[in-house]
């Protein structure tokens, strides 16, 4: 696997980024133009090739195939060419590298000189090591979790909790402000099962989101059984409708009881989201609510139907997406309630109103994707400018060992009790109630997170917790080793330097650009991923150096102190929590 920045660099792109921070994006980009110039004088001007980084960083710093994508215009056997390139491209980069060699068919590996490597492990311990600036002044709103109350949070919620605040952090460190926001369903069919339980059941006050996760599970089993039922929901949600956008003085008795009724539901269940929230680290700056969009999206719905946009199909009102190689959404149903297509209008509406942003990304579950492309393609013809900055980004589905649950029948999973079960099991081996919190935090959002965009996860819970690599504890533990070796002291030891910088050191010059290109991407599993690296060429530094007492102790504590700190910041912007102690 490779990591890489194709970003464009600081002197190209005139956007003020940390070049000293950015050392590897800014050799990248020098490597990029003496490779340039080297084909140039052959006669290659032009030709696309790539700048990379070797699997094992044995083989350099960085590679290039320049020679290979070269080769056949030239008329000359890579392997060949690549040798005739060497010396240009040594020459060009002069004191900054070490060696530059050809390898395999026609690859040319760049080695960089161990004073750049030095100059890079004195700043990873610095404060905005891995900062960039590439969305300095941007305000980027992201939209993530958004459980939906009168629900339980199942674990597809948690999984997008835990993947938008990555991406917020992610997109923090890019230098955009970014701004959290949460969105809920709280009016709608769910709503109406649920209530419609409670008041079967003649529940007049809600005590805990487990009571209301209950009624919900009662609710919709009726609804699927019983005709009598299924008209009385649907009946109730209509009036839901009605009465939670209706002036509180003019309701009768029994419909105030109901709003009353709503209203302590939503307010029981927020309680139990921030709770969990909170536990995931995290923070929304907004949270709003189908109630709150139905109004602006059916002002929003009506314009566009007075303009075409938007038609009439069988008393429903629909956007025909096949104009645009799509399909068919129904925003406004035949029995006159909105649906989701519609409350997204009212929520595009909502935050351009609240909140003054740049971009706009919602990250939900995959199964969204066609709603979001045909929504957005519906709202690119009323409101443009608003579609052109709103972006989806869609995570996969999350099951567990045992299966796919359904939170409709009963046998699902909350987040509430995952987080539990794990936290137990990390109790096992953590007697400090806090650090078993932080693993079992840190397994959970590394199953998840290590995963790229789009791709399902299969949740082991023995897996997550393992010590043997590939799990955040892993991380975890490899950053308090670094830590304890930390707290010795440097004062007697050698201060001479090694003859090369170690494996673990030129991984670490390769952080700001994965964090980079993690943030770019919105694809937290680059960092992920490249943290498991690190840790484990950590790991063999630690088994196979001798740092106290060693001639080089003073540099090894260098070397230490810059990998705890790309690491430490690392899981921080994955959101895993960094214990002090295992």
């Amino acid at each position: 696997m490779l990591f890489q920045d194709k970003e464009t660099p600081p002197e190209a792109k005139g956007s003020g980024w940390r070049i000293n921070l950015l050392h590897s994006s800014y050799m990248e980009e020098k490597i990029r133009m003496a490779v340039e110039s080297a084909l140039a004088t052959l006669g290659a001007e032009g030709v696309p090739f790539a700048v990379e980084w070797p699997t094992d960083p044995a083989h350099g710093d960085f590679a290039t195939n320049a020679a290979m994508a070269a080769a056949k215009g030239l008329k000359k056997n890579p392997k060949t060419l690549a040798e005739e390139l060497v010396l240009s491209i040594k020459e060009g980069l002069g004191a900054d590298v070490a060696d530059v060699t050809v390898a395999g068919p026609g690859f040319i590996n760049i080695t960089l000189a161990s004073s750049v490597i030095a100059q890079v492990i004195e700043e990873a311990s610095g404060d905005e090591w891995g900062m960039g600036s590439e969305n300095d002044g941007q305000r980027v709103m992201i939209e993530y979790g958004n459980p939906n109350p009168f629900k339980e949070m199942h674990i597809g919620h948690m999984m997008g909790a835990i993947i938008g605040e990555s991406i917020a952090r992610l997109t923090a460190a890019s230098g955009a402000h970014v701004i959290r926001d949460t969105f809920g369903g709280d009016v709608g069919p769910q709503v109406a099962k649920a209530l419609w339980a409670l008041m079967k059941a003649g529940t007049t006050d809600i005590a805990t989101a487990q009571e209301i996760g209950k009624a919900y599970i009662h609710g919709s089993a009726a609804y699927e059984e019983s005709e009598k039922a299924k008209a009385e929901i649907d009946e109730l949600n209509v009036r839901i409708y009605k009465i939670v956008d209706a002036d509180a003085n003019t309701l009768s008795p029994e419909d105030r009881a109901l709003l009353a009724l709503w209203r302590k539901g939503r307010e029981v269940s927020m309680e139990e989201f921030g709770r969990i929230f909170a536990l995931l680290g995290t923070k929304h700056d907004y949270a709003f609510f189908d109630s709150e969009t139905t109004a602006p999206g059916m002002d929003l719905v009506k314009e566009a139907l007075a303009k075409g946009i938007l038609e009439e199909s069988e008393g429903a009102i629909v956007y025909k997406g096949e104009k645009k190689g799509l399909h068919t959404l129904v925003f406004v149903t035949s029995r006159g309630t909105p649906t989701y297509e519609t409350k997204d209008f009212g929520l595009a509406v909502l935050k351009e109103t609240r909140v003054k942003t740049d971009q706009i990304v919602i990250i939900t579950a995959i199964e969204q994707v066609g709603h979001f492309k045909v929504t957005l393609a519906a709202l690119s013809e009323i409101a443009p400018l608003l579609a052109a900055k709103t972006a989806h980004a869609a995570h996969g589905l999350l099951t567990l060992t045992s299966g796919k649950m359904s939170s409709r029948k009963g046998n699902v999973i909350t987040a509430a009790e995952l987080i539990r079960d794990v936290i137990e099991r990390a109790a096992v081996k953590n007697e400090d109630p806090l650090i078993a919190e932080q693993v079992a935090i840190g397994a959970l959002k590394y199953m998840i997170l290590r995963s790229a965009p789009g791709a399902s996860v299969v949740f082991d819970p023995e897996k997550s917790l393992s010590l043997d690599g590939d799990s955040g504890p892993y991380l975890q533990y490899a950053l308090v080793r670094a830590k304890k070796l930390l707290t010795y002291s440097e004062s007697e030891g050698g201060r001479e330097e090694p003859k090369a910088p170690y494996a673990v050191e030129r991984l670490i010059t390769r952080f700001p650009s994965v964090v980079a290109r993690a943030a770019r991407e919105r694809a937290p599993h680059h960092l992920a991923q490249y943290l498991t690296h690190l840790a484990a060429s950590w790991n063999n530094f630690y088994a196979t150096e001798q740092v106290l007492g060693s001639p080089e102790e003073a540099y090894k504590q260098r070397a230490a102190k810059a990998f705890a700190s790309t690491m430490s910041k690392g899981l921080t912007l994955l959101g895993i929590p960094t214990p002090e102690k295992m």
